[in-house]
């Protein structure tokens, strides 16, 4: 188990530091440098500096409760020993935090933070989405959490703007 999380955290790693390497500016090789490689004149940069601007959020989850409270809640049952379906997190949720008028809007998963994403105005956005977009019923026998949400709920990413070139959200 310990290694797998480490080859996982060095695989994240890697390619985190490949990202950042290939989108901040990289500095020209000199001509009278001897370099091993060459960098492609695309990644190659200008003298003068264009910082870029990450949001990296971990851990997004869309599943259990907040499945259900958006325009297109899925099935809410859930495989977990605590609770069966999902409609529980939601009621826990409001035991704790007063109703909860549903549907809510795409954004209402967001909070704040959509006012601030567009203030900073990031270049890129990159979410951990912990969560399927699945109307598949298939489970994984024996794994105590299996987070899913309905396709259609795919607008709370959207409303997000989370970067999605090559994972387009449709």
């Amino acid at each position: 188990m310990k290694s797998k999380l480490l080859f996982n955290r060095l695989t994240g790693f890697f390619f985190l530091s490949l990202f950042v390497w290939l989108a901040c500016d990289v500095k020209e090789i000199r001509e009278d440098q001897d370099s091993s490689f060459d960098i492609p004149k695309t990644v190659q940069s200008s003298k003068t500096s264009n910082p870029i601007t990450l949001f990296l959020y971990g851990d997004v989850m869309t599943g259990r409760g907040i499945d259900q409270v958006l325009p297109h809640p899925g099935d809410p049952i859930i495989y977990e020993s605590y609770l069966q379906s999902a409609i529980g997190y939601v009621e826990l949720a409001e035991m704790v935090n007063g109703p909860i008028q549903k549907p809510v809007d795409f954004s209402y998963i967001w909070g704040d933070s959509l006012e601030e994403l567009e203030r900073v105005a990031p270049d890129l956005r990159i979410i951990n989405l912990e969560t399927s977009a699945t109307k598949s019923d298939d489970y994984w026998k024996g794994k105590g959490i299996n987070y899913r949400m309905h396709p259609e709920n795919i607008g709370c990413l959207k409303i997000a703007k989370i970067d999605s070139r090559n994972y387009p959200l449709t």
